[in-house]
């Protein structure tokens, strides 16, 4: 099992941040790049919580959101191609008193098969830095769709 876990700080709110989070139309690869419209499913959706499948590149996971902690984001895998077990996403927003938000962000891979189990391991070594890199192109498309702007890249 890997336990990834990395922090940014950013100009949107933790309100801007879960609607994002939690948008789960058309396009949502443009602010979470692997999560693509091919796959993208939304099986349940209430107040609060939603029973979405997602994924990108033959990897898919069924995740059940839970926003009711405005300020607390936790992505329970319930089914994959590829992880079981604990795996899954918890993001946690911090206001600053600059206006600023830090998210700190936990993702945990299980693999539930072979190739699970390796990814797992390439995951939690050399893929760190290629979520790490990810995630910061995520928090700059977040901020370019609350100023009303285009997706930015990172520089």
């Amino acid at each position: 099992m890997s336990t990834i876990h990395f922090k940014e700080t950013t100009t949107s709110t933790p309100e801007q941040f879960v609607a994002a989070l939690t948008d789960f139309g058309p396009g949502r690869s443009q602010l979470f790049g692997n999560s693509t419209d091919q796959y993208l499913e939304v099986h349940a959706q209430s107040l609060g919580e939603a029973d979405v499948t997602e994924g990108s590149r033959g990897i898919w996971e069924r995740l059940h959101y839970d926003w009711s902690d405005p300020n607390h984001v936790v992505m329970t895998t319930t089914d994959s191609n590829l992880w079981g077990g604990h795996s899954g996403h918890t993001y946690t927003f911090t206001r600053r008193r600059d206006g600023m938000t830090d998210v700190d962000v936990v993702v945990v891979r299980e693999g539930k098969n072979l190739t699970g189990r390796v990814l797992g391991v390439v995951v939690g070594t050399v893929g760190q830095g290629v979520l790490r890199h990810a995630f910061g192109k995520t928090v700059k498309a977040v901020e370019a769709r609350n100023s009303g702007a285009g997706t930015t890249e990172r520089s």
